[in-house]
């Protein structure tokens, strides 16, 4: 399905489509504050075996991100953050960073491997922002972008639409997308490191 939703002013009903979608294990590429992203269900072991096979990795071995809605919803899955850590993601976030930071015995249960850190992100993008509010939990993703050299720069979600219609449950038409991916920033270490450079610039 291709759903055409206004980031201005996202349907309720169409994120209630969407919402129910991801409960019951679906996959959805949606917008984000760079690049379109695949998520589904924290809670729903199918749908992260399904963005492993879709990604072509093992789900033990992936790097998937968590979208939250705000950084109150951290504490669930991560270990006590630093004032410092804490502070640098208040003035960054929402915004387009990942932040790399030390996860606790959580994240390792969903994942089904002894995984201990977990990427966060906070888009400042209103559509994947109110469907993360809504469900009330944050959703797993990764990047449609990364293993796809032809894809790397496409930002029309029609044409990935085209390619994952077969895939996915729900490719979420949000407008046209960036083309640079998140700033990683690694906070688990003894000093704060810059994984990778993307579009975000640490304040």
């Amino acid at each position: 399905m291709l759903l055409k939703i206004y980031p201005e002013n996202p349907s309720p009903r169409h994120i209630k489509t969407v919402i129910e979608c991801i409960n019951d294990g679906g996959l959805v590429i949606f917008p984000t504050d760079t690049v379109y992203g695949l998520g589904g269900s924290i809670h729903r072991s199918k749908a992260l075996d399904k963005i492993a096979q879709l990604k072509g990795i093992k789900k033990e071995k992936a790097n998937f991100s968590f979208i939250f809605h705000n950084l109150s919803m951290l504490s669930e899955f991560t270990k006590p953050i630093e004032t410092e850590i804490y502070k640098l993601m208040r003035r960054n976030l929402p915004g387009p960073f990942t932040f790399i930071l030390n996860a606790n015995n959580n994240v390792p249960k969903i994942f089904q491997n002894k995984k201990k850190t977990i990427g966060i992100r906070i888009p400042d993008e209103n559509i994947v922002s109110t469907i993360v509010e809504e469900l009330g939990y944050p959703i797993a993703t990764t990047s449609i972008l990364d293993d796809d050299k032809i894809l790397e720069y496409t930002t029309d979600p029609e044409i990935i639409y085209e390619k994952y219609k077969d895939r996915v449950d729900i490719v979420i038409d949000g407008g046209f997308g960036g083309n640079r991916p998140s700033t990683i920033v690694d906070c688990t270490g003894n000093e704060i490191v810059i994984l990778r450079e993307g579009k975000g610039l640490l304040e």
